[in-house]
């Protein structure tokens, strides 16, 4: 089956890359992908496993819990807006390079308008895929959005129960939980250079992800702060980079705002200022995170919008346990005090707290790692969870084939 893929992120992250292991964990055969994307590092990823056309920009409508539209922020919508003639640009492009499409795939529910677009253009069923926490309440958004995922999807995935509890209760969800191939790495990818001044009896704490506000960097850097004052030998281990380009005219305008979200330059001066260079370790963006997850001795999820993230379980294969930014963990994503430790986001002092409560006992670091992994293992298997992905895939597709013939 041929099927399009509409991804709204240009930079490579959490969500390609889960959208990556799930296309090549696809039995040989199935499903053959084609990808409209924003422009950006996602393009060469993506292109490993199928053709693609890039548009400077992708056109999304933000109703989740974090980041739905309010006060200054309603100014984004500008930016979408500008970003719309390339989206239907694209997307023309892709109708007319690839008119069999079977099925699309829309990787994140904000991409309400090229779902919608797609979809009149394509003619065909559409699953989308819910990687964020939704906005609950009442709100017309909220309503509206709700309205379109039970009338204008075939199919609704959640990548995890937190996920599934943020939308409708009667709305028909499958959850599949994103996967992770450890030893799945682009061919060209450079090797990940450690620091040769890592010390080899120090408790290393990681971060993996884009530089962002959004990501908590700022309170893990606050907390490795408030750690070295305290007395504790530590060494942390960055992996991430700025999102986007950081200057030019929109990005000074969106930082003038405070609307920006790049951080890699407040986190170096920042660094600078406390006096903590020594133990922190800016590694880049590297697409061989498993290779950074096996010096790590635990893993700091510390976003903003407590949710669990893909570096939980990625981290989890290596056996190393999680410190994540959550109010409420599931069963299926962390247990607390079992597969890892949850503390409050955006707080610093409890993220401080527990780092300290790990790197004081490795012992117990190295109990939740093999309880992670084993999680891991059961709930991120690559294979099990595309399988799930295309058995969803198939089921649309015969419920449609049902529908035409009547």
């Amino acid at each position: 089956m041929k099927v399009l893929y509409i991804h709204m992120i240009g930079a490579f992250g959490g969500a390609s890359r889960s959208l990556s292991e799930a296309i090549g964990a696809f039995p040989p055969g199935t499903v053959e992908p084609r990808f409209v994307t924003a422009r950006g590092s996602v393009e060469r990823f993506f292109g490993a496993l199928g053709p693609v056309i890039s548009a400077r920009g992708i056109t999304q409508f933000d109703n989740t819990r974090y980041s739905y539209y309010r006060g200054l922020r309603w100014l984004v919508m500008l930016r979408e807006l500008a970003y719309l003639p390339s989206t239907i640009v694209a997307l023309y492009r892709a109708r007319s390079q690839w008119p069999d499409i079977d099925l699309i795939h829309v990787n994140e529910f904000t991409g309400l308008v090229p779902w919608l677009i797609a979809r009149r253009l394509f003619k065909v069923p559409t699953i989308v895929h819910v990687r964020s926490v939704a906005r609950g309440g009442q709100s017309w958004r909220t309503r509206m959005i709700s309205a379109l995922l039970s009338r204008q999807a075939e199919a609704v995935v959640a990548i995890d129960e937190t996920v599934r509890e943020s939308l409708p209760a009667d709305l028909p969800v499958t959850v599949i939980h994103n996967a992770f191939s450890p030893k799945n790495v682009p061919i060209d990818a450079p090797p990940l250079v450690m620091p040769q001044a890592l010390r080899p009896d120090t408790f290393k704490v990681g971060f993996v992800g884009n530089l962002l506000k959004v990501k908590g960097i700022g309170e893990l850097i606050e907390a490795a702060g408030m750690l070295a004052r305290r007395g504790h030998d530590l060494e942390f281990l960055i992996v991430g980079d700025d999102a986007a380009p950081s200057r030019g005219l929109k990005a000074r305008l969106l930082n003038s705002l405070g609307l920006g979200q790049n951080m890699k330059a407040e986190v170096l001066a920042e660094i600078d200022r406390l006096g903590i260079k020594e133990n922190i370790h800016m590694l880049g963006f590297s697409p061989r995170i498993a290779e950074a997850y096996e010096q790590m001795d635990a893993l700091c999820f510390p976003s903003h919008f407590d949710a669990p993230g893909r570096p939980i379980f990625e981290a989890a294969f290596a056996g190393v346990p999680s410190i994540v930014a959550l109010r409420a963990p599931k069963p299926d994503t962390l247990v607390n005090g079992v597969t890892g430790l949850a503390v409050p986001p955006r707080d610093a002092a409890a993220l401080a707290d527990a780092i300290a409560r790990l790197a004081e006992d490795p012992q117990l670091a190295k109990t939740m790692g093999a309880a992670a992994r084993a999680m891991a293992h059961r709930n991120f298997d690559p294979r099990t969870n595309a399988a799930l992905l295309l058995n969803v895939y198939r089921s649309v597709l015969t419920v449609a084939a049902g529908q035409s013939r009547q």
